[in-house]
């Protein structure tokens, strides 16, 4: 046996002040509560529901020995939006990620990188912690590099 039947949502809240024309979008919550679907404005949810909506503000500290000009560079070439912020919103230089991440230079050779959670904030900041981790493999790569070239310059200057 198959059974087609109609699902049909209810706008309730904010939604339903507004009267809607055919074609029209709605954009909100859809919560099922039992065998009923209700469309809700996301401030709506704690008043027609027992769910709540929760913000998680998130902080992660990185060893970085490099110095910050090296990182705020390769983020501008990476990301379309880094901008500096002002040293009165941030003690040490600081900027933003797409309006979403603060990096901040903290003292003892550290930065510290905030974001309020989501999805695309959260994949933001892995590659950002994935950029600082690889610029600082790098830093002593170039340094040995950079002293074994003045070595070799200067045995082929003794044997000269």
């Amino acid at each position: 046996m198959y059974f087609n039947t109609e699902k049909m949502e209810k706008t309730i809240g904010r939604l339903a002040e507004k009267t809607l024309e055919v074609g029209e979008t709605v954009s909100g919550l859809l919560v099922k509560k039992a065998f009923t679907y209700q469309i809700m404005a996301p401030d709506d949810l704690h008043v027609f529901s027992q769910l709540s909506i929760a913000n998680i503000s998130q902080r992660i500290t990185v060893a970085y020995n490099a110095a910050f000009g090296v990182l705020k560079h390769r983020l501008k070439q990476m990301f379309e939006s880094v901008k500096s912020l002002p040293d009165e919103e941030s003690e040490g230089p600081a900027f933003r990620v797409h309006e979403r991440l603060t990096v901040k230079y903290e003292l003892e050779k550290h930065i510290s990188l905030h974001w309020r959670s989501d999805p695309i904030s959260d994949m933001v900041s892995d590659s950002v912690v994935a950029l600082v981790l690889n610029i600082s493999r790098e830093i002593p790569k170039v340094v040995v590099e950079s002293e074994e070239a003045t070595k070799t310059e200067e045995e082929n200057n003794k044997k000269a």
